[in-house]
């Protein structure tokens, strides 16, 4: 594995840069910002990308997916944990495990459904080699979710199904919250938080994600 502390365009100024243009644009969660500035984002695409994974921009990573733009990891996490306890986190599309390794470092333990079963065998050993131990990861339908480690405080989904689907929502504990993207050609990004038996959505930015596709892959 390429050195972890980067240099050149990987370079820990570079992460402070891109730090800084975030706090620019509006995230202010202390903790998630220094995650973002020590984690080494350049790790998680492919090396011929490394000289852009600081750029706040979503990067191919095969299979026809993305890892997506820092500014929307960073607000996604921000909306999720500035609502729920930091103990159980959901996240569907595991991807390149970047979402995954910045929940890991914030949360007591990450639970992660991928669907395409190279980017998880790629995740895992990016996990295993950067030691990131309180994740744990299936090869699955993302829409079933993970019912046998639920209820969850969190759950993210970084790819759009056409609607909420209805097992992520019944895996939220109470007092939990669900911050999703959904739609087709308009997507929308939503929260929604968990009261009792009833659902409170607020409907956010619009947003552009991989779809949220069916089966195994």
């Amino acid at each position: 594995m390429p050195d972890r502390r980067g240099i050149g365009m990987t370079s820990q100024r570079t992460r402070d840069r891109l730090v800084a243009r975030l706090k620019e644009k509006g995230i202010q969660h202390i903790e998630l910002l220094n995650v973002i500035r020590s984690l080494p984002r350049h790790l998680f695409v492919d090396e011929a990308l490394a000289s852009r994974a600081y750029e706040d921009t979503a990067l191919p990573i095969g299979h026809g997916q993305t890892i997506s733009q820092p500014l929307s990891v960073a607000k996604m996490t921000e909306m999720l944990l500035n609502g729920i306890p930091k103990k159980k986190v959901l996240e569907i599309g595991t991807g390149s495990g970047y979402q995954t390794a910045v929940l890991s470092r914030l949360v007591e333990r990450v639970y992660s459904v991928e669907r395409i079963e190279p980017l998880q065998k790629q995740a895992r050993e990016r996990f295993y080699q950067l030691k990131f131990n309180n994740i744990r990861l299936k090869y699955s339908d993302g829409s079933w979710g993970w019912p046998e480690h639920g209820p969850y405080d969190g759950i993210i989904v970084t790819c759009a199904p056409e609607q909420v689907p209805t097992a992520l929502l019944e895996q939220l504990a109470e007092g939990g919250r669900l911050v999703i993207p959904v739609g087709g050609q308009k997507q929308s990004l939503r929260v929604i938080d968990k009261h009792g038996s009833t659902y409170e959505e607020t409907v956010l930015d619009d947003v552009t994600f991989v779809p949220l596709l069916p089966g195994q892959a």
